[in-house]
């Protein structure tokens, strides 16, 4: 039985755009088997969507010390039906800012800290342009993520 890897992306700038690919190179990685890789932007993944994934990867600019409001909107809309439902499930996250990402981060970890979601994966967290390293950081996000859904009965 295959198992849904959701994507929720915010992806305004090309830099975004790098790490989102970056990201979906790792999660279909062909060493990784069973695993359907589903990509949905913020603002029109449904609270469908996210009840179905097995596991999540959140991805977003950080916007004023923030998570967007883009991926702040997927979560207000979705939280009440995915609190028990989703409760358990693996996810990892990826940030893109040009100054801190505290913020974005402790947002990040209240919201699935309060979903009851399981990080299976450091967040990647990368400032300006994406270098190979970084690039390579969001990579092994998107493939342990897939792996671990990958590995889960």
């Amino acid at each position: 039985m295959s198992k849904t890897l959701l994507i929720v992306h915010h992806t305004p700038s090309p830099h975004c755009q790098e790490m989102l690919e970056a990201v979906v190179a790792g999660a279909t990685d062909p060493d990784i088997e069973g695993v359907e890789v589903v990509r949905r932007p913020a603002l029109t993944v449904s609270p469908v969507d996210m009840l179905s994934a097995d596991g999540f990867i959140l991805g977003t600019p950080v916007n004023l010390g923030y998570i967007s409001g883009a991926l702040k909107h997927a979560f207000d809309q979705s939280y009440y039906q995915l609190l028990d439902t989703t409760r358990g499930r693996p996810f990892g996250a990826y940030l893109h800012g040009n100054e801190g990402a505290e913020g974005a981060e402790r947002a990040l970890d209240a919201i699935t800290t309060g979903l009851g979601w399981g990080r299976v994966a450091e967040t990647a967290i990368v400032s300006g342009k994406p270098t190979a390293a970084d690039l390579e950081t969001c990579w092994n996000l998107g493939a342990t993520v897939a792996a671990t859904l990958m590995g889960d009965p």
